[in-house]
C-alpha cells in the first residue's frame, strides 16, 4: 500500500453534487429556447435570417409586377331569333363585353370581332328559349360563348364574357 492517502481505496471519495449538473442540463436549453423565442417574436431573428420586411427596392419591384387591371371590349349588340320549333318565334337581345387580361390583346380581338359576332349569332340561333331561363341558363350561355371566342381570337387571351344586357322574348 502506498503512503499516498488519495490512492487509498478505503477512504470514501467526496460526493459529487448531482443536483447542480442536472440543473445546468435543463436550464441551458430552456434559456436558449426563451431567448430564441424572444428574438423571433420581436422580429430581430427573422430580419437576421432574411425573412423580415423587404427593402424599398424590392417593394417597388413587386408593385411594378403587380397585376394590371383587365381591359374590356364591347361586343356589338346582337339580336337573334331563337329556335322555338313550331311555336311562336322567340328573340334574344344580347349586349356583352369581353374581359382581356392585357391591354395589348385589344387590337387582335378588335380585328377578330366580325368572327366573334358570327360565332355568337350562330350559337344564339340554335338556342331554345327554355335553355336561357334562370341563372343556370345564363351561366351555360356564358361558358359556351367563352369556349367559342377563345379559339377565334387566339393567340390573344380572353378571360370572360360579361353580359351587360340579356333579354329573352
Amino acid at each position: 500500500m502506498s503512503a499516498d492517502p488519495q490512492q487509498n481505496d478505503d477512504t470514501p471519495a467526496a460526493p459529487k453534487p448531482k443536483g447542480r449538473g442536472r440543473l445546468v442540463l435543463i436550464a441551458v436549453p430552456v434559456l436558449l429556447l426563451a431567448v430564441g423565442a424572444g428574438l423571433w417574436f420581436s422580429g430581430i431573428l427573422p430580419n437576421m435570417l432574411g425573412m423580415g420586411e423587404k427593402s424599398k427596392e424590392a417593394k417597388l419591384a413587386e408593385a411594378a409586377a403587380a397585376p394590371k387591371p383587365p381591359t374590356f371590349i364591347d361586343v356589338p349588340e346582337l339580336i337573334a331569333n331563337l329556335n322555338a320549333g313550331g311555336r311562336r318565334t322567340g328573340f334574344v337581345k344580347l349586349k356583352a363585353k369581353l374581359e382581356l387580361p392585357r391591354a395589348e390583346d385589344a387590337a387582335p380581338v378588335q380585328a377578330a370581332m366580325p368572327r366573334v359576332v358570327d360565332l355568337f349569332q350562330t350559337y344564339l340561333r340554335e338556342m331554345r328559349p327554355e335553355e336561357l331561363r334562370g341563372a343556370a341558363g345564363t351561366y351555360r350561355l356564358r361558358e359556351e360563348l367563352l369556349a367559342r371566342v377563345v379559339p377565334a381570337v387566339a393567340p390573344a387571351k380572353v378571360d370572360d364574357v360579361l353580359f351587360t344586357e340579356l333579354l329573352v322574348q
